[in-house]
């Protein structure tokens, strides 16, 4: 016979939200937050015709963006954005943000400093980091570079989709 632990284990220690406000803030969660595949696969739409309906924008400094960037993102330091962002940006269109990874908030910065200037904003989950070890292609000022997909972050076989 079992008896019932007197004290919750950790991960129940406090009780999981109920299903109305779990679906509130998942929901939530999604509208301010894309992941990088998601990302990489609306670019490489715009690539075959399509349009992603967004611009991707690189809030990280001129040293880091010169060691690789997001095809055909927009660089605007966050440091930068009150005094051009309305010289860069197109309001009618959503802005993907994106610092060095999920270590630095400097991609969350961004987005607010360009969500306080009335631009619809989302933040790229993992940044940088996880483009690059998702096997994506990056520029330098070498030209396009590409590494091998990390087995820990993306499938390494025949797809692509993780299945998420």
């Amino acid at each position: 016979m079992t008896t019932p632990q007197t004290v919750p284990n950790r991960v129940l220690r406090v009780p999981p939200a109920s299903p109305a406000a779990a679906a509130a803030y998942f929901s939530a969660s999604l509208a301010f937050h894309a992941d990088v595949s998601d990302v990489a696969a609306a670019l490489a739409a715009r690539e075959a015709g399509g349009g992603p309906g967004f611009v991707v924008l690189d809030s990280r400094s001129t040293e880091a963006w010169d060691q690789g960037h997001v095809p055909g993102a927009i660089h605007l330091p966050t440091a930068l954005v009150p005094e051009q962002a309305e010289r860069l940006l197109d309001r009618s269109v959503p802005l993907v943000t994106y610092c060095w990874g999920p270590g630095c908030n400097g991609g969350a910065r961004a987005a607010l400093a360009l969500a306080e200037l009335g631009y619809q904003v989302k933040e790229m989950l993992g940044g940088f980091e996880y483009w690059v070890r998702e096997g994506f292609a990056y520029e330098t000022w070498e030209g396009t570079q590409r590494q091998a997909p990390d087995p820990l972050t993306a499938p390494t076989g025949a797809g692509t989709d993780c299945g998420c």
